[in-house]
């Protein structure tokens, strides 16, 4: 035997089942951790259980009683004839009468309905007298999926509705011509719809999880103790936080909508300057609601998953991936309280519709308020001390 041997002592031996005993005491203090790690044991059960009931009840790719608008320049039995058929069609939901081509031409541009149905002066004696008027039909087409279910099905569901009031012949031909005119996107190409969409999408991922860091960042690496000595208020230090990654934030807008319009073709019909103003006030707000993530979270991995958790429902109900208005009134309230919705239908109609300020007006005030509730939230939540 060496020294070194000697030095070491008679060896232990390895008990039994040694192996599956530390195996064992591992997998129990991993139990026990996770136990006492319950926001993460709320993630393992929301996550499947969020995705399932969204998927199974909010999501519809065929959407149906879609909000439309009607001008009708005059009171006749046929044109109610037809507006009760186009409502059958279960396509169509009248919400708005309007009384000139101004307003109809506001509403579709604002996003408030997703159709209009003009019925033009003069339109029955027309049709009496055989002269085959035209009925326009307005649809705002930047969602194509959401227009052209509607849109594809329309004569022949008219034509069969009205079949027993208009029946011109064997098999029986509509009397009257129907112009339907998809508005913003004719094409119906969907890179106009998604690209406008990924700049609301990818800004909402990244700014989030920048700022959800943030606090617990701080806590984790010792250096909130310096920060907390320091005379320094909740508000200067939510906004030192807050204000470099707006400039980030803004720099990848610009990269986003500038590959868009060069490498895409998606055209900005609208100002460019008030396009820049309410993406910084989207940005400010998301980063608002990851500083609050911050704030509640106990460490980096809880911060994340709050972000997911927030980011899941705002790709799923926004209308980025499927059509806001198909979606169960329920799941319509909760997607009006995301950023995301708003911001979708504001950069959409700036960039797609030419849309200027008073069009957006309701979406830009949801923004500030969601804005200043995340920060109030956020100040009050501030620990002012490490326990």
């Amino acid at each position: 035997m060496s020294a070194t041997d000697a030095a070491r002592g008679p060896e232990i031996p390895e008990p039994r089942f040694g192996f599956w005993r530390r195996c064992y005491a591992m997998t129990v203090k991993e139990f026990i951790q996770l136990r006492r790690d319950r926001v993460s044991f709320a993630m393992i059960v929301m996550l499947p259980v969020m995705q399932l009931l969204l998927f199974g009840y909010a999501i519809n790719t065929t959407p149906h009683n879609l909000p439309t608008a009607v001008l009708l320049q005059e009171d006749s039995d046929l044109g109610r004839s037809i507006l009760k058929a186009l409502e059958n069609t279960a396509y169509f939901h009248f919400v708005r009468e309007v009384h000139d081509v101004t307003e109809f031409d506001d509403l579709l541009t604002s996003g408030k309905v997703l159709f209009g149905v003009e019925i033009p002066r003069g339109f029955e004696r027309a049709v009496r007298r055989g002269d085959y008027p035209a009925l326009l039909v307005a649809a705002d087409a930047t969602d194509p999926v959401a227009a052209s279910s509607a849109l594809s099905s329309l004569g022949v569901l008219v034509q069969t509705a009205l079949s027993h009031d208009l029946y011109t012949g064997d098999p029986p031909t509509m009397p009257f011509e129907i112009r339907a005119h998809a508005r913003y996107n004719p094409a119906a190409s969907s890179r106009l719809n998604i690209v406008p969409g990924l700049v609301g999408t990818i800004l909402t991922m990244t700014m989030l999880i920048f700022t959800a860091l943030s606090v617990t960042r701080e806590v984790e690496r010792g250096t909130m103790e310096s920060l907390l000595s320091m005379p320094i208020t909740p508000v200067e230090v939510m906004l030192g936080k807050i204000v470099p990654y707006v400039l980030v934030g803004f720099l990848q807008a610009f990269l986003i909508i500038g590959i868009g319009v060069f490498l895409f073709g998606v055209p900005v019909r609208g100002s460019l300057t008030m396009l820049a103003l309410l993406s910084t006030l989207f940005i400010t707000t998301n980063l608002a609601i990851g500083y609050t993530f911050s704030t509640i979270a106990q460490n980096q991995l809880q911060a994340m998953q709050m972000s997911i958790m927030f980011f899941l429902p705002s790709i799923l109900l926004s209308g980025f991936m499927f059509p806001f208005l198909g979606m169960p009134v329920w799941a319509q309230y909760v997607g009006e309280g995301l950023p995301l919705t708003h911001y979708l239908r504001i950069v959409r109609a700036i960039m797609l519709k030419g849309a200027a300020l008073p069009n957006l007006e309701y979406d830009t005030v949801v923004l500030v308020l969601l804005m200043l509730l995340a920060m109030t939230v956020a100040v009050l939540r501030f620990r002012r001390t490490l326990d």
